[in-house]
């Protein structure tokens, strides 16, 4: 195929970046939207075949082709476009900057991953499976080299309908004589070599293929004749992973075995279960020993007709970590993982000929053992997998711990490496996010200012990774409500984002979602709503209109629309979002339930309560399944059932309510936390409206004084705490009181109104 093919007059074919069985993969550029993507050109359908059978394989090709881009998941490789041009079927899917599995065990030289990364990537490709299974959608033909990591370490599965399509199109050789159809014979489930029934489970059977040849080096099965491979999986059971590789964890080995079960009822139930079960897993140590436990630990029970005879040894142990997600709408918006999160591999050490830094710049910051010895690459690749463990206790939100292990890193990697190199300060980022989803805004802006010098004088002003570590300073900047100098910081990203990669890449579409979020902070609430609209628009464009970072834009619409008053249009999106994200990420998923947080608020803004309420009812539920009676996002569906109760004229309720809600948010979060300060009012409103206004007197002045002493005298919610309490000496007769409470309130506003919105431009 020529390098200057244009298909449809659009996508002008660059590089040819793979080649196989059923066709070609090229880099190539999108002409009408200005982007760099991969065409999957299959092969040209020859003269042999009837124009009735060509007819029935276009529309074959068709509606696998709207499967596969029906799939809006960050684990899945987006499909753009599909068609047929001069005889050829082409599929148009995003560029993925990485490589894939078997490239990985190449790079490797066959030798197995480390323990980390083989947990991390079954995670990530468990839950991108849980997902395509809700769906309904089999993949088939699951092998390493349709599984790539990007450079973010987000891991993705590619070819969702190419198998089938395959089989349609006449590329699946056979034995000779069996009707068993080839495929890829390493990683074929029984159901598959016995043209069995294939459902979900024959993806979980070739996904413990993958993970048993990325933890030992080799597939469960390897050998060179295929039908012994074959015969392998149909009747031998798979050799234990650990007799090859004695530091894989033992849980680990058993979740490997048991999606090697030969029944596919013997396997797990579903990806889901799958997840669930790594999740459950400690934190990997390199040469940490095993934990006896008694066999009941196990998840499930596992057919042991699927397993080899094993000599003694300890049996599985139990994993007590518990998985959770933060929404990520009008709270913390959380990035992807740092693209240099991972080992850079490009660093020149000062240890190297020459004794200089990249691009021929002389090393800076290092120590001098640095400076005359290489670091023990044992103790380098220890450290490497240190850090990628953190990066997975970050993604179960356990932030504290995550902090700890990259703070570690961070100084060990400072003292071998020197406070520069790329690695060190990749952990320092990661322990800036860290403290920064711990509450801790000062000490995380001082560790993202740190990285983003260091990369800036290593990398440049303009690297992605520099602009990542400015653009974190400009988050933690808002949370400190320094909500100017962060619109200063997000418009220079911004426009080095814009200039670097252009304006349609996801990392500069992130930065003007952040923008767009800062603006409604500084009270510019029309541009906020504009931008956002803008950057929805070009999220849905870029990355289909439900892709996760879509919904998070479009959510973003939603809370400025509701800002701007427009209660019924805030409505209306945020029910998209949330049903949009029910079918992408589940309906039990954290972002889901916060989009069906927000349309309650816009139902009891519209005097809609008895729906709000309804509502309100159900997400107390759903979020006490999926994520505990005391988690704050429970609570706070609690609260906004009990302000419902109230606008129903149900006081006595939404006392209760409240006074519950309160005590235990006290509890979880701290008596002063904002929180816990909420519900305290919510309580003296009840009390107020039930007429025991004395009791509400004493509430009103606790919260006020709570404020005063957290937020400061002059602060909007603290004034508003005085006025509460103002109103209620009113009702109790006490005019003159009020009046002087009233007096203060008003001189404090005035004395802060020049800085009501500091730097407002």
């Amino acid at each position: 195929m020529a390098d200057t093919r244009l298909i449809q007059g659009r996508y002008q074919l660059l590089d040819l970046i793979g080649r196989g069985g059923m066709g070609e993969v090229w880099r190539a550029r999108d002409e009408s939207l200005g982007r760099q993507v991969a065409v999957k050109c299959l092969k040209p359908m020859g003269r042999q075949h009837e124009p009735s059978y060509l007819r029935v394989l276009r529309e074959r090709f068709r509606r696998e082709a709207r499967v596969a881009a029906s799939l809006q998941h960050r684990g899945i490789t987006v499909v753009h476009d599909f068609g047929e041009s001069e005889g050829v079927l082409y599929l148009v899917m995003e560029l993925l900057d990485g490589r894939n599995l078997s490239q990985l065990l190449e790079d490797n030289k066959q030798h197995p991953l480390p323990v980390p990364e083989v947990i991390e990537i079954a995670e990530q490709v468990g839950a991108a499976l849980a997902y395509t299974h809700r769906q309904g959608i089999v993949h088939r033909d699951l092998k390493p080299a349709n599984i790539v990591r990007v450079a973010d370490g987000t891991v993705k599965i590619c070819d969702f309908g190419i198998a089938r399509l395959a089989h349609d199109i006449g590329f699946s050789t056979r034995l000779t004589g069996t009707g068993i159809a080839m495929g890829t014979p390493h990683y074929m489930s029984p159901e598959q070599i016995g043209a069995g029934n294939v459902d979900h489970r024959s993806d979980l059977y070739s996904l413990g293929c993958v993970l048993y040849e990325l933890a030992t080096g080799a597939p469960p099965f390897d050998m060179d004749d295929a039908w012994a491979v074959l015969v392998g999986h149909r009747d031998t059971p798979p050799r234990p992973p650990r007799e090859m590789r004695p530091e894989l964890p033992v849980p680990f080995e058993d979740i490997v075995l048991d999606l090697l079960a030969k029944e596919p009822d013997d396997r797990p139930e579903d990806a889901a279960e799958l997840v669930r079960r790594i999740a459950a897993m400690p934190p990997y140590r390199a040469g940490a020993p095993p934990r006896r436990t008694l066999p009941e630990e196990r998840p499930r029970p596992v057919r042991t007709s699927a397993r080899l005879p094993e000599p003694p040894r300890l049996p599985g142990w139990a994993r007590n970590m518990t998985t959770g997600s933060k929404a990520a709408g009008t709270g913390s918006l959380q990035p992807p993982p740092d693209p240099s999160a991972a080992l850079t591999g490009s660093w020149t050490g000062p240890w190297d000929e020459g004794g200089e830094g990249p691009a021929g710049t002389p090393a800076r910051g290092t120590t001098p053992a640095a400076a005359t010895e290489r670091p023990p690459p044992g103790l380098v690749a220890d450290l490497a997998g240190r850090h990628s463990e953190g990066l997975r206790l970050a993604r179960l939100d356990r932030w504290a711990e995550a902090g700890e292990v990259q703070r570690a890193v961070a100084a060990e990697r400072e003292r071998l490496l020197g406070p520069d190199h790329p690695d060190t300060l990749a952990s320092r980022y990661e322990v800036g996010f860290a403290l920064s989803r711990l509450g801790q805004p000062r000490d995380a802006l001082r560790e993202f200012a740190r990285t983003a010098a260091g990369r800036e004088r290593v990398l440049g002003p303009d690297h992605p990774d520099t602009l990542a570590a400015r653009q974190e300073t400009a988050y933690v900047l808002g949370q400190l409500g320094r909500h100017f100098e962060a619109h200063q910081v997000y418009t220079a990203v911004l426009t080095a984002r814009e200039r670097v990669m252009g304006t349609d890449h996801p990392d500069t579409l992130r930065c003007r979602h952040n923008l767009a979020f800062n603006l409604s902070r500084l009270g510019r609430l029309e541009d906020s709503y504009s931008m956002a609209r803008e950057v929805a628009a070009a999220r849905a464009r870029v990355l289909g209109p439900e892709h996760p970072d879509t919904l998070v834009t479009r959510y973003e619409v939603g809370y400025a629309l509701g800002q701007l008053g427009r209660w019924t249009e805030a409505l209306r999106t945020y029910q998209e979002v949330a049903t949009a994200r029910a079918r992408v990420l589940g309906p039990d998923e954290a972002d889901t339930l916060a989009a069906r947080y927000e349309a309650g608020i816009c139902l009891g803004r519209l005097g809609r309560s008895a729906e709000a309420l309804e509502l309100y009812r159900e997400l107390v539920e759903d979020r006490t399944r999926a994520q505990g009676v005391a988690h704050p996002d429970t609570l706070r569906a609690r609260h906004g059932l009990g302000v419902n109760l109230g606008r129903l004229g149900r006081w006595e309720e939404a006392l209760a309510e409240a006074r519950d809600v309160c005590a235990i948010r006290a509890r979880v979060l701290g008596a002063d936390h904002p929180d816990t300060l909420v519900s305290r009012r919510e309580v003296a409103v009840g009390l107020g409206w039930l007429g025991r206004w004395t009791d509400a007197l004493a509430v009103y002045r606790d919260v006020a004084q709570a404020r005063q002493r957290v937020l400061g005298a002059a602060h909007p919610d603290a004034l508003a705490s005085r006025q509460d309490e103002a109103h209620c000496l009113e009702q109790l007769g006490r005019s003159a009181e009020a009046v002087e409470l009233y007096r203060q309130v008003a001189a404090l506003r005035r004395s802060r109104s020049p800085r009501s919105h500091p730097g407002q431009i």
